[in-house]
């Protein structure tokens, strides 16, 4: 395309917090963390390279008995607590603003396992609801 001359009419805007999400053939669970697979499909959070961190389930879809894309899943992004993972990989206040690691749908490490997790985003506090974590 080439550069425009004249104002664009119809310039639209998304808030950049609320998507709807097309769903792997998965149970994705409300309040859980949302990845999206090497084909743009939503799945729920799990140890696996390769897989990007989108946000928060804001709802309960099964889609398992579906077809990828059959279902749409809401998910959100923003900063949201979740479980600390355990030993020498739990999260302490010493990792603010480092980036942490899927576990599993509702768990983040502070390394990435080993070359074997994907990252979930940066950690933004840690307290006793868990680790804050900012999925842009």
């Amino acid at each position: 395309m080439t550069a425009i001359s004249t104002p664009r009419a119809k310039t639209r805007r998304r808030d950049g917090v609320q998507f709807s999400r097309k769903m792997a053939a998965t149970k994705i669970l409300a309040g859980t963390i949302v990845m999206l697979n090497a084909t743009g499909f939503a799945t729920g959070g799990a140890t696996a390279t390769g897989q990007i961190a989108d946000g928060v389930a804001m709802n309960t879809v099964d889609n398992s008995g579906g077809a990828a894309g059959d279902q749409s899943v809401r998910v959100e992004k923003g900063v949201f607590p979740f479980e600390n993972s355990a030993s020498t990989d739990a999260i302490t206040i010493a990792e603010i603003g480092d980036d942490c690691y899927i576990v599993d749908n509702q768990t983040v490490a502070k390394t990435d396992g080993g070359g074997t997790r994907s990252k979930a985003g940066k950690i933004v506090d840690v307290d006793a609801d868990g680790v804050w974590v900012a999925f842009a």
